[in-house]
């Protein structure tokens, strides 16, 4: 399970002496705690992975805010904790294959307009949670639709 994965590399972290990364990780486990106290659950491995994916996308804000601000060195702390949350995420999925997914739930759907965009991004959001930036895989949602 994925959330042992971060469990352990919180020991591991702490018997190497890793602060930095022993920061990161604890974070990660206290936004994963959070959600399952918040909604009295065990978070599944593609909860957890969508609680990473949220971290991310919170960090790249941030990244974003901080370089307009000319405060480079949070940013860089901000894409060193961005590096240390993907560890635990799947790979990244190409264009293609985020095309094909998308062809292949527009095609079972049988979406035509963008009304029918929900349905097609209700199968696709599963398959692409923590491995690519939903809001830009909507975004080409809705050029396939437009």
């Amino acid at each position: 399970m994925l959330k042992q994965q971060i469990t352990d590399a919180m020991k591991a972290a702490m018997k190497g002496g890793d602060k930095a990364r022993l920061g990161v990780v604890r974070l990660m486990l206290a936004a994963i705690k959070q959600r399952e106290i918040d909604e009295r659950i065990e978070l599944d491995d593609a909860e957890v992975l969508a609680v990473l994916d949220k971290m991310v996308k919170q960090r790249r804000d941030s990244i974003q805010q901080y370089s307009e601000a000319g405060r480079d060195e949070l940013a860089a702390v901000e894409a060193a904790e961005i590096e240390v949350i993907q560890d635990f995420m799947p790979e990244a999925l190409s264009e293609l294959k985020i095309a094909a997914i998308i062809e292949a739930a527009i095609a079972e759907t049988g979406a035509e307009s963008m009304r029918d965009m929900g349905k097609v991004m209700a199968i696709v959001k599963p398959q692409v949670q923590g491995r690519a930036d939903v809001g830009q895989v909507s975004g080409l949602v809705k050029k396939k639709l437009g």
